[in-house]
């Protein structure tokens, strides 16, 4: 792959897994760092710089609390490895415990200091009555971003404004990859349009 994307004259901006770091202590927490840990040697491999990772979701009959020391201890315990392989970690607001800015910053603020972690930014993950502000508030930390067509304020589904999310990017200093992540209909009629716009939003012809 690594050798295939170089002649092409194409990038591997990153990669993603769907680990949770909220699982039980045990077992089935350690499968989710053995899996991050594969995820971080494939990513090597293929030249891909960051790993975009989950939290996860509070089990049954958990807590929040308890979840949140195992979400920080798995990051943390996995950045040691990404360290090693040059790899670095995105944490996506992704619902469960990444549900809000607020639930987010806290797991963030609660991993150990490392040059290799930081936030993927998901442009249409947030369901507050204002998403933009939430971007905002995680927007300084983002290390790679993915933006989408919609968004869902108070869990009602309208189209993005996509100048407002690269505005805020923008604002941010966030110098990365931007990724669109498509999830509606007919990709292929409408990926390109929506491309095409983003270009302009990048260039400031709007």
């Amino acid at each position: 792959i690594k050798e295939q994307t170089f002649r092409l004259g194409l990038d591997v901006s990153g990669t993603a897994i769907g680990n949770d770091f909220c699982k039980p202590a045990g077992e089935e927490w350690d499968k989710q760092l053995k899996l991050t840990r594969e995820w971080i040697d494939h990513s090597a491999t293929m030249g891909a710089p960051v790993i975009r990772i989950f939290a996860g979701n509070v089990p049954k009959g958990d807590t929040e609390a308890a979840a949140f020391e195992r979400c920080v201890a798995g990051i943390n315990k996995s950045l040691e490895y990404a360290a090693e392989k040059g790899v670095f970690l995105a944490l996506e607001n992704h619902g469960g415990i990444t549900g809000t800015a607020e639930q987010l910053l806290k797991i963030v603020k609660a991993v150990s200091p490392s040059p290799w972690f930081g936030v993927n930014l998901d442009g249409g993950n947030f369901h507050a009555a204002d998403v933009y502000a939430e971007l905002e508030q995680i927007a300084p930390y983002a290390i790679n971003a993915q933006v989408k067509v919609s968004v869902a304020p108070n869990n009602k589904k309208e189209p993005a404004d996509l100048g407002r999310v690269i505005d805020i990017l923008k604002k941010s200093n966030y110098r990365g990859y931007v990724v669109l992540e498509y999830e509606e209909a007919d990709p292929y009629g409408e990926i390109p349009k929506v491309l095409a716009d983003l270009r302009k939003q990048f260039t400031g012809a709007r």
